[in-house]
């Protein structure tokens, strides 16, 4: 609907233009025609005000300045033309990626013609008192206290790019916040997606995060977004990231970017 009203307006314009013409004058002024003809020494027009055929001095017409409105005039409507055609195509190429993203929670990218899955990393929590697994954590922070890491094993992801400029797609599983990480290596072999506090006398926990600057592009309702960093990555460790602030419940999927 929306493209065939831009078409439609589009139509209105050029309707517009072909109708309405400014005859100048080289005093100044001038005539709001529908047309025009020069003819030898007269310029015979439709004046759009007394909606009749009238004639004028070819010397008494600012002839350059007239064409050269009309010229400039049918240029810009020539490129509205084409951007709205751009338009048209990218929404209908946008339209294509959706139909290829599956509707199940996670992330995904695109490699030619086939839909790639990454898969969720496990999370460790890692404080003083040693290590365990994200999921059964289920008394923190309430009865945490000091502070801790959200680890994910290996020095390396295994999910590995050369675009630092990769697009993934995100289907989220609840609303919540999400984005793009740099995660931090340790000398333990593994990486750190944030640092964590907790704070017993609140039940709080808080949680810094090492953010990328990102564009997201909503692309159906039900949380699907096409998400890129803003500015190229550098070479590194990162990961695209769904989270509720302060509830430690990151889901977390890592990617590598090593160009080639």
């Amino acid at each position: 609907m929306r493209r065939i009203l831009a078409f439609l307006l589009l139509a209105v314009l050029a309707a517009w233009a072909a109708v309405n013409v400014k005859l100048y004058l080289k005093d100044g002024g001038y005539h709001l025609v529908r047309e025009y003809q020069v003819q030898a020494d007269r310029v015979r027009y439709y004046s759009v005000e007394r909606s009749q055929w009238e004639e004028i001095p070819l010397d008494l017409v600012d002839l350059k300045r007239t064409q050269g409105e009309a010229a400039a005039r049918e240029d810009k409507l020539e490129k509205d033309a084409k951007s709205l055609t751009e338009e048209a195509e990218a929404r209908k190429a946008l339209q294509k990626e959706v139909l290829r993203i599956p509707q199940n929670a996670g992330v995904y990218w695109l490699e030619g013609s086939e839909t790639r899955t990454i898969k969720a990393a496990e999370s460790t929590v890692h404080t003083d008192k040693g290590r365990k697994i994200l999921r059964y954590l289920t008394t923190m922070p309430q009865m945490m206290n000091g502070k801790g890491t959200l680890e994910i094993q290996g020095a390396h992801s295994l999910n590995v790019f050369a675009d630092p400029e990769q697009e993934f797609y995100l289907q989220l599983s609840e609303s919540e916040g999400f984005g793009i990480v740099r995660l931090a290596s340790s000398k333990t072999g593994v990486r750190v997606v944030e640092d964590l506090t907790f704070i017993p006398a609140t039940k709080d926990v808080q949680e810094q995060l090492d953010p990328v600057d990102i564009i997201q592009l909503e692309l159906a309702t039900g949380g699907l977004y096409k998400i890129w960093a803003k500015d190229p990555l550098r070479p590194g460790e990162y990961a695209v990231v769904q989270y509720t602030p302060g509830q430690l419940n990151v889901q977390v999927w890592d990617f590598a970017i090593k160009p080639k």
